[in-house]
């Protein structure tokens, strides 16, 4: 059974216990997360000005608005204040900042309407992380920019927590992920999006369903285990919110986390944390635990151009 926690009074090994098990936790906004989404915001509305960002959809050639979100998005990936607050953020949840490792945050965007639900603003259809290569120690740390709606936000379908989902995940490998499929030409995929990307191959139950509301600068955690997918989006309005995950050095060590029910992929993103106290990444020595022979084709890590 999956319970949803609120502000639960738990440290850090209890929080990721709770999620290994399949619960979920929403924590209220703080100092450090605030301060991050007005960041956020502040990038966001300078991409989009003088246009309304929630509505700017509505005034724009989806080709314009694609261009937009593929120069907005790296830029929050890579500014240099995003370490900061990234930094500040784990300190101010009880992370221990030597053992715990994070992926970059990423901007993401939902539009409304079926505007553009492909490439840059990829719509996700139900999927578990671990589909595409998140270990099951992985932490997902998920916060709006904006005020969220019930019809803009994500739902999760805590059936299939312990319920195996026949998927397409046999055919993905994260090396060669990295090699082909990410970069700047992304931006193109306006109608039909040809990636891999692993899916479900039955249907999926949509009920019950939870979707987790929490004002801006709120922050929803899950396992990479849980099954979750953007609602689709009616509201009228493009939501914004920017995403992290992390994983603990202990747990990685110990193979601790989810359980894997269904996912067959191969790789893993062991490579692409780092260390908010000096950006370092994950010991070498680590990656034997998890190298499945798969590493030796495509590329280690994604290099983005300059």
């Amino acid at each position: 059974m999956t319970t949803v926690y609120y502000d639960p009074p738990f440290d850090d090994e209890a929080r990721r216990n709770h999620l290994y098990e399949g619960d979920l936790i929403v924590l209220s906004p703080t100092k450090s997360t605030l301060a991050f989404c007005q960041f956020a915001k502040e990038l966001v509305k300078e991409a989009f000005a003088p246009l309304d960002p929630e509505t700017a959809q509505y005034h724009l050639p989806v080709e314009k608005y694609a261009e937009i979100l593929g120069k907005l998005k790296p830029t929050f990936i890579h500014h240099p204040e995003t370490k900061n607050y990234m930094r500040n953020v784990l300190k101010g949840w009880g992370c221990d900042l030597e053992k715990t490792y994070y992926e970059v945050p990423k901007l993401r965007s939902s539009t409304s309407d079926g505007y553009l639900t492909t490439g840059i603003a990829y719509a996700w259809h139900p999927h578990r992380d671990t589909w595409t290569a998140a270990l099951p120690s992985q932490i997902n740390w998920w916060i709006p920019v904006y005020e969220l709606r019930a019809d803009n936000a994500m739902t999760f379908f805590p059936q299939y927590w312990d319920q195996p989902v026949k998927n397409s995940s046999s055919g993905y490998n994260y090396f060669l992920w990295n090699q082909q499929h990410r970069g700047g030409h992304v931006t193109k995929y306006l109608k039909e999006d040809p990636r891999p990307i692993p899916r479900p191959q039955e249907e999926i139950s949509t009920s019950p369903e939870v979707r987790l509301i929490c004002p801006v600068g709120g922050v929803i955690l899950f396992s990479a285990a849980h099954l979750h997918a953007s609602v689709p989006n009616t509201s009228g309005h493009t939501r914004f919110s920017f995403d992290f995950r992390t994983v603990q050095l202990d747990d990685i060590a110990a193979k601790r986390g989810a359980p894997n029910i269904d996912s067959e992929c191969k790789g893993h993103m062991l490579r692409d944390y780092i260390r908010p106290t000096d950006l370092t990444h994950v010991p070498e020595e680590y990656m034997a635990l998890y190298d499945d022979g798969s590493e030796k084709a495509g590329a280690l890590v994604y290099e983005p151009a300059e």
